[in-house]
């Protein structure tokens, strides 16, 4: 479906995608634009696939941190303190949780402050990284287009530029085709091909389409969720498995598709996912998305602007190890070499690393999602057949989430040559805890090969067009929103978070969303402000 108003040097986009076709609650064949969250950067190896594979591939394992994270799970003991800074606040964790933080302050007027990143970089679950051929994801790569209540989210895309008077900048809508999804042994457009293809299929869709929509018109799933989300929902009390069950939808073509949405945002399965959440994922969006927002190297196109407006009070490669009570009223932040005093902390960081980091918090109990994210160079187009190469690239099946095209958004760039696709697989058919121990002892050319195993069924010369692979391994990707997650008590701060300390990750909403992180960092921030009369 063509949108015959979007034209120039970059040609035509769709304004549909998969959830506005069930927030409308109609049944039509559309291609569209939803993927997944969670990436970042670098390492060398050689992969030899042997002659008949194709060439050596090149890559590596990238962004390897977790030995940092292990000693601070460990309570190894960390280097003392040889400097002193005195500084009002300190923001703890360079996300968007954080970056967005440093935003509110610093346009609020209230620049004395300072943030601190473990990486070299900022950005957190929303980096990229570029090589020869492109920018690419290494992070979250797109935002659906934020509806009238996201209203911080439209702000900054408004002090960006990409929201303006005349309405969102053409070039970072996702241009046509959005979707596809590889079944029955070609591609076809829309991740609802395979109801598509049967009336019965059609049937269940429309029975989705139409319970999404009674669901939204409720008004109770909202972005951000703090707008509309009761805690006392009765869907949190159950699994979108059996949500689904109870309403009749159990043909394994609707379970797959239902489910992908949850593996999507969430990297678990529908039956260890709360129905609140399942629904949420669908039910959240504006029936007119016309989106999503992308760009070559995904969110990290957002984060890097925020970053730079605070470059001067960004401290990177800074991992605090300690936070623990200053007197009174205050806190010592010790990072590196580094103890920094200050009257409040905001601490962007995940919230599963409190209790390691900070005196008197206490462990929240939240379980996360273990990832992996591959990005892929591939010298030339490979072969396939059916629907033309879209954005967002789902094959049928319970392994991987598929790629998305970094080169995409560029016309230039579809005519066969070089590209980079960036592949995402949730590791969520086990319990985190075994998947993160498996994750870890993995080989980097044994994730290479199941990968190529994986894309081979759907480019069946695959191996011998990609020539580098970098791959990371993401053992907390994001939280997942269990059954009785809306409910738990450690979502609510207040109660367990000691005073003068902020917490703002986008955990705390169960949902690892690019206006949750936004809006939880601007609620520390205001917070903040509030106890130093600002603002």
């Amino acid at each position: 479906m063509k949108n015959e108003g979007a034209e120039g040097e970059e040609g035509a986009r769709s304004n549909t995608s998969r959830r506005t076709f069930l927030l409308a609650g109609g049944v039509t064949l559309v291609a569209a634009g939803v993927a997944a969250a969670a990436k970042l950067g670098r390492a060398p190896a050689l992969l030899g696939l042997g002659r008949k594979s194709g060439p050596r591939i090149s890559g590596g394992w990238v962004n390897e941190s977790a030995a940092i994270g292990h000693r601070l799970r460990d309570r190894a003991p960390m280097p003392a303190p040889r400097r002193t800074v005195r500084v009002p606040v300190v923001i703890v964790g360079g996300g968007i949780a954080g970056l967005s933080a440093a935003w509110q302050l610093d346009r609020r007027g209230f620049r004395d402050f300072v943030l601190l990143e473990m990486e070299r970089e900022t950005g957190g679950n929303a980096r990229g990284g570029e090589n020869a051929v492109s920018r690419y994801p290494w992070a979250a790569h797109y935002v659906p287009v934020p509806g009238p209540r996201a209203t911080l989210a439209r702000e900054l895309f408004r002090e960006l530029g990409v929201l303006t008077d005349a309405g969102w900048d053409e070039r970072t809508l996702c241009f046509a085709p959005q979707e596809r999804l590889f079944v029955q042994g070609e591609w076809q457009s829309g991740l609802e091909a395979e109801l598509m293809n049967s009336r019965t299929g059609r049937d269940e869709l429309r029975r989705f389409a139409d319970l999404i929509a009674e669901r939204r018109a409720s008004g109770e799933f909202t972005i951000p969720m703090a707008l509309g989300a009761p805690a006392g929902s009765p869907l949190d009390r159950m699994s979108f498995a059996d949500w689904l069950a109870a309403n009749g939808l159990r043909s394994p073509a609707i379970r797959w598709y239902a489910e992908y949405g949850t593996r999507d945002d969430y990297g678990a399965l529908a039956r260890d996912t709360s129905a609140w959440a399942g629904v949420h994922y669908y039910a959240s969006r504006e029936a007119a998305e016309q989106g999503p927002l992308t760009w070559p190297e995904g969110n990290a196109w957002i984060a890097r602007r925020l970053a730079a407006r605070v470059r001067d009070r960004t401290v990177t490669g800074a991992p605090v190890h300690r936070i623990v009570r200053d007197g009174t009223k205050g806190w010592s932040v010790r990072a590196g070499d580094a103890e920094y005093r200050c009257e409040d902390v905001i601490f962007a960081a995940p919230t599963f690393l409190a209790p390691y980091v900070i005196e008197g918090a206490r462990a929240p109990g939240f379980v996360y999602s273990p990832w992996l994210v591959a990005n892929l160079t591939l010298d030339r187009r490979p072969d396939e057949r059916g629907a033309s190469p879209a954005w967002d690239n789902v094959l049928r099946s319970d392994a991987g989430l598929g790629y998305v095209v970094a080169t995409h958004q560029s016309l230039r760039a579809r005519e066969g040559g070089p590209t980079v696709w960036t592949y995402y697989c949730a590791l969520a058919n086990r319990d985190p805890v075994t998947e993160r121990q498996v994750l870890l002892r993995s080989n980097w050319s044994d994730w290479v090969e199941r990968i190529m195993m994986e894309l081979e069924v759907a480019h069946p010369n695959i191996r011998r067009c990609v020539s580098h692979v970098d791959i990371f391994r993401i053992g907390h990707a994001m939280v997942r929103p269990t059954v009785g997650f809306l409910g738990a008590d450690a979502r609510r701060t207040r109660e367990w978070a000691p005073r003068g300390i902020h917490l703002a990750h986008s955990d705390l909403t169960g949902f690892s969303l690019f206006e949750e992180a936004q809006y939880r960092g601007v609620a520390a921030a205001d917070a903040v402000l509030a106890t130093h009369q600002l603002g």
